[in-house]
């Protein structure tokens, strides 16, 4: 350890090299008498920071990783050479007070016993950072913040435990962990520890290294003198990362790390974490969710309403007949406009909607000729798909007006793919001729540039993390311009981005734009690129059925027949993983460099039709983009017909 050091500043970079400028000039501003040693570690950056902020600070140590190896592995290069007394963890998007450094220096030294402490964490707009004082999350501190208590009741002691919202932001005290976004620690203490545990990629790390200090006879403090900014989740947003899956996933490491001995803890954070996500996905989908509702109530209501117009009583059918009724009329309703796409695809329509309801009465009329029992009345049943009709185009209507009146549909949000010259001509156009509820967002570089806007417009990131920028920015549209791009590229991008509902177009010229949203707005077909039929939800639904269902008959009656195979045990591992939805009977060619995000690998794949000869990786490849593109259960039967026969 060096003597002529007080503090080894660590800072770990991900594609944020402003915010890493306002980093290091905060760090100038606060140094005065401190001797500081700054060791930024660049996690393979594609904004060029390394290259841009190196002759501005030539006194900080650069340190370039041809991979990004996470957070915490990263911050452990730069922590094994430090030669500070003490040690600041902080992140890039931060900004330091000028007496932040003196302050903690000072308090410190003073406080011998204290093995890392932290300050107040502020965000941009000045209010406090709940994540920058915790508590452990033991399992009952779990429990409230995972199920909702701590938000419930943010001052109570019993549930508040896990961000100790009850206690004053204003006051310096102990507490259990600190912020890895500001960590100031004990040098040698941290090396003793050998400082972050790599199993954490992101998230969870800070809490882990916190819990091992307090094991080792320290404090953990927080000190509210002194203050930063943090702008939060700055490197995830440019970037690919889930931060969510890695959120949930460092709970889990850190709960079998500490609390490894109780399997009923490790269950309630598993089913915590499930129902989190269930409702993740719900609050997604929500106005999918309204209309399922809605459309179901509606024909129950309408079924009630048809039976007292019929039979003069509410509930007029025999008794026998109830609740079948209302549960096969539900379920009806429900699959016909599952299948012609009015659910969880794109946005509702009263024209979907009614050829929804026709399929409704035609199967239900059939329905009651295989059960007689149940044929009560045709004017009941075409009286009920009438009122249905009537209510659910109603309420389509209404809520589009609402949408619109509040703001909703006000605004769609766009955004351009390329640096080139024929984003200039569009952009030129966009300006000239402005589309009424067309925002342009930004642009979006198809190769990583230095430069933080283009013709005036501002650049929102790059194309290799793009899913994250369009569900950043909450953009509906993507203009891909000139040809930058390839079409495996574009292929990979719109494969990633399926479930975000993102109309892509390919265009050169703003008219073929114009064109598009003219379209658009007459038929409601947008003519963007093809979208893949493999991710469109119905179909994700009725292929995870046969899957079962295959799955299910192979490893029961089945079984002695796989049995008898040479590659028994193999054939029989992939059933088990059909089952468990890890494949699909029917699927593309699993292949090194080949992950798609939709879809999944298959028993049997378009690749594997032809065995006379060995595919190259680029013939499987395309195999693959078409089977996913081109999906339907017809190329299903003619690949398992084809297969079987060559077999």
């Amino acid at each position: 350890m060096s003597a002529n050091i007080d503090i080894s500043i660590v800072i770990v970079n991900y594609n944020v090299k402003d915010f890493l400028l306002q980093a290091l000039k905060s760090i100038e501003a606060a140094r005065k008498s401190l001797k500081l040693e700054i060791l930024v570690v660049d996690n393979n950056s594609v904004d060029g920071s390394v290259d841009y902020l190196k002759p501005l600070f030539p006194n900080v140590n650069f340190i370039p990783l041809d991979d990004n190896i996470g957070f915490g592995r990263a911050n452990n290069l730069a922590i094994d050479i430090a030669k500070g007394k003490y040690l600041l963890i902080l992140n890039p998007d931060t900004i330091l007070s000028e007496d932040t450094l003196e302050i903690m220096y000072d308090y410190m030294e003073n406080n011998p016993n204290c093995g890392i402490s932290g300050c107040k964490v502020l965000n941009p707009d000045g209010t406090f950072q709940l994540a920058c004082r915790r508590g452990f999350p033991t399992p009952w501190a779990s429990f409230a913040k995972l199920f909702g208590l701590q938000s419930l009741f943010p001052n109570s002691k019993l549930f508040a435990q896990y961000n100790q919202t009850y206690k004053s932001v204003d006051e310096t005290y102990p507490i259990d962990a600190v912020i890895g976004a500001f960590m100031f620690c004990k040098t040698d203490l941290i090396k003793k520890l050998h400082g972050f545990d790599p199993d954490f990629f992101m998230y969870g790390e800070d809490i882990d290294l916190c819990y091992r200090v307090k094991q080792s006879g320290f404090a953990i403090d927080y000190v509210h003198s002194t203050s930063i900014i943090h702008f939060k989740g700055e490197s995830t947003r440019r970037s690919s990362i889930n931060e969510v899956r890695h959120f949930y996933q460092a709970m889990e490491i850190f709960a079998r790390k500490h609390y490894g001995k109780s399997n009923y803890f490790l269950l309630f954070l598993k089913s915590g974490i499930f129902l989190r996500s269930i409702l993740a996905h719900f609050l997604k989908n929500k106005i999918d969710f309204y209309y399922v509702i809605t459309d179901i109530l509606s024909a129950n209501f309408a079924l009630i309403l048809s039976t007292k117009i019929r039979f003069q009583e509410f509930f007029g059918f025999p008794d026998y007949a109830y609740p079948n009724v209302f549960v096969v009329i539900s379920t009806v309703i429900f699959l016909s406009l599952i299948s012609i796409g009015e659910y969880f695809e794109s946005k509702q329509s009263i024209r979907r909607t009614i050829f929804g309801l026709m399929i409704s009465f035609f199967v239900l009329s059939s329905l009651t000729y295989f059960f007689p029992e149940y044929r009560f009345s045709r004017g009941v049943l075409l009286m009920t798909i009438g009122f249905t009709t009537l209510f659910a185009s109603a309420n389509r209507f209404f809520v589009s007006i609402i949408q619109k009146i509040r703001g909703k549909e006000s605004d769609k949000k766009i955004a351009i793919v390329g640096t080139n010259e024929d984003t200039v001509n569009l952009l030129n156009q966009f300006k000239a001729h402005p589309i009424h509820n067309i925002v342009l967002t930004g642009i979006i570089s198809s190769n990583p540039i230095n430069e933080n806007s283009f013709e005036g417009y501002k650049i929102i990131g790059d194309f290799s993390y793009i899913k994250k920028i369009l569900s950043e920015y909450k953009i509906k549209e993507l203009i891909i311009s000139g040809n930058d791009l390839n079409q495996n590229e574009i292929i990979r991008s719109m494969q990633e981005c399926a479930e975000l509902k993102v109309g892509f177009h390919l265009v050169h010229e703003f008219d073929e734009y114009l064109a598009a949203q003219i379209l658009n707005d007459l038929s409601g077909i947008e003519p963007t690129i093809p979208k893949f039929n493999i991710s469109i939800f119905r179909n994700k639904i009725l292929k995870r059925m046969l899957d079962l269902i295959v799955a299910f008959i192979a490893l029961t009656i089945g079984l002695p027949l796989l049995a008898m195979k040479n590659n028994s045990k193999s054939l029989i591992s992939n059933f088990f993983k059909i089952l468990k939805g890890k494949m699909s009977l029917i699927g593309y060619s699993e292949l090194e460099g080949y992950k798609s995000k939709i879809g999944k690998p298959g028993l049997i794949s378009l690749a594997d039709i032809n065995k006379d000869f060995q595919l190259s990786k680029h013939a499987i490849y395309n195999l693959n983009d078409y089977y996913l593109k081109h999906f339907s259960f017809s190329l299903d039967l003619d690949i398992l017909i084809k297969f079987m026969v060559r077999k």
